[in-house]
């Protein structure tokens, strides 16, 4: 546990008691400070109390009286569409808003650091897609190298549930834009931006706003590295920003879509290789084609990105690519569960919209596709170019007919089951296919969340595999 720092013997309120909430309640707590919990759910505050935490009502008139911050959970509106009431009767009544983020920045510098030989590191990796698998794969290949390494924030354990950082000890942090935008405290060594594509949209007012909530962990956070993305525009602005010219190695860009050999430091992935440029001149090189955890264009930028983050903490680059090729990958995301007579299967279920749907149908060739569920807004038109590499689409879902319908010419059956999907997929595929599940959409018309659609997906696959 980090225990906060700043608040002994003063009341803070907490709202929001899932996993960060009572994460932070109880940081506060082993800082000296008073925890004041609420949650809009009876259940949640009933765990709270269980556990011995005290409860106070914050949408009561004198709720703030002798409180001295807010620590909001990140799922809760702080902005728009529109503040959650507690929240605006903080504002109102002048009470700091925070959240566990800005409590664990101010929170994590120990006295007793000045005894280590290396002080412990904070990585912070934000961005649109490739977050989670860019953090996951940084972590993994600092603890192959045997550098101690802990996984926290957006994935992981929450920010102040980990242990004090050791002598040399590398904390990796995936944040998302709710986490970057409120936090107070914001101080990475290095910070990662992978990409930008249009996402939680009204929780940030636009497209514009949702950038901004990105751009603070570079602009407020002042990393000493910064690795950026660069095939969106607003990747190559942040990247400027950020630079002082061609030759300031601060910012290492990185590219899965062009060739970068014209700026100080940069890392980029062409036809299966990952390249590092320093000053124009080439220094190392990675072949990514044995990956099999990092399948495809998008998943060879998440390597760029991981690369260049542990180049920027002076790891070598041999060492990194033999790391690289140990990563099994994430649950749920481009991740091959299993191979039956030549043909691959690959559990992709965090596809949940058309944009990450596109990224794995480029990432495969011969491709059996499972798709649907609960449709967003938009149909899966955006897929058409994306279709090249498709055989044949096996539907699922509640509403697998409309489905299929809107697949145009498109070979499909109606499915609607997963285990009717992978059975046909399966009987109908040849050696060098890959049956892909990538819906291209919401999983709540049959299951909890995309977690457990994979799971069942797995589990169908594995029954292949019985005798």
């Amino acid at each position: 546990m980090i225990p906060v720092a700043g608040f002994a013997g003063a009341q803070v309120a907490v709202l929001g008691l899932g996993r960060s909430g009572l994460a932070t309640a109880r940081a506060l707590a082993a800082g000296g400070a008073t925890a004041l919990c609420w949650d809009d759910g009876e259940a949640a505050r009933g765990r709270a109390e269980a556990e011995g935490l005290t409860l106070r009502d914050l949408s009561r008139e004198n709720a703030w009286e002798g409180v001295a911050a807010l620590i909001v959970s990140p799922g809760i509106p702080h902005l728009y569409p529109a503040p959650h009431p507690v929240i605006a009767a903080a504002y109102r009544a002048g009470i700091p808003v925070d959240n566990d983020i800005g409590l664990f920045f101010r929170s994590l510098g120990l006295a007793d650091w000045a005894a280590y030989d290396s002080a412990p590191r904070v990585i912070a990796v934000t961005g649109s897609n490739g977050k989670s698998t860019t953090a996951a794969l940084i972590h993994h290949v600092l603890t192959a190298l045997g550098r101690e390494s802990q996984l926290a924030g957006n994935i992981g354990r929450g920010v102040l549930d980990i242990d004090p950082p050791g002598d040399g000890g590398v904390v990796v942090l995936e944040l998302s834009s709710y986490q970057t935008e409120l936090a107070r405290a914001l101080t990475p060594d290095v910070a990662v931006f992978t990409n930008l594509s249009p996402d939680h949209l009204d929780r940030h007012g636009g497209k514009g706003g949702y950038f901004a909530a990105k751009r603070r962990l570079f602009a407020e956070g002042g990393p000493d590295r910064a690795v950026v993305g660069v095939d969106e525009i607003e990747g190559a602005f942040l990247a400027d920003q950020l630079s002082e010219g061609p030759g300031d190695d601060r910012v290492i860009r990185i590219s899965s879509a062009q060739k970068l050999d014209r700026t100080g430091w940069s890392v980029f992935a062409r036809k299966g290789f990952l390249a590092e440029y320093r000053r124009g001149r080439q220094v190392a090189s990675v072949d990514l084609r044995g990956c099999v955890g990092l399948p495809g264009a998008h998943n060879h930028q998440n390597a760029c990105a991981a690369f260049a983050a542990c180049r920027a903490l002076g790891l070598s680059p041999k060492a990194l690519g033999e790391a690289l090729e140990s990563f099994k990958g994430l649950p749920h995301r481009s991740q091959r569960v299993g191979e039956r007579n030549g043909v691959v299967f690959v559990n992709d279920s965090k596809a949940t919209n058309t944009d990450s749907a596109a990224q794995a149908l480029r990432a495969f060739g011969r491709i059996r596709w499972i798709v649907g569920g609960q449709v967003k807004e938009g149909g899966l038109g955006a897929l058409a170019p994306d279709l090249g590499a498709v055989i044949k689409a096996y539907v699922i879902g509640r509403s697998a007919e409309e489905t299929a319908l809107s697949l145009g010419d498109l070979p499909s059956e109606v499915c609607v089951t997963m285990a009717a999907a992978v059975a046909r997929a399966a009987a109908e595929a040849e050696p060098g296919d890959t049956v892909l599940l990538a819906p291209a959409a919401a999983s709540f018309d049959q299951y909890d969340n995309f977690e457990r659609r994979g799971e069942d997906f797995i589990a169908q696959v594995d029954k292949l595999a019985a005798p």
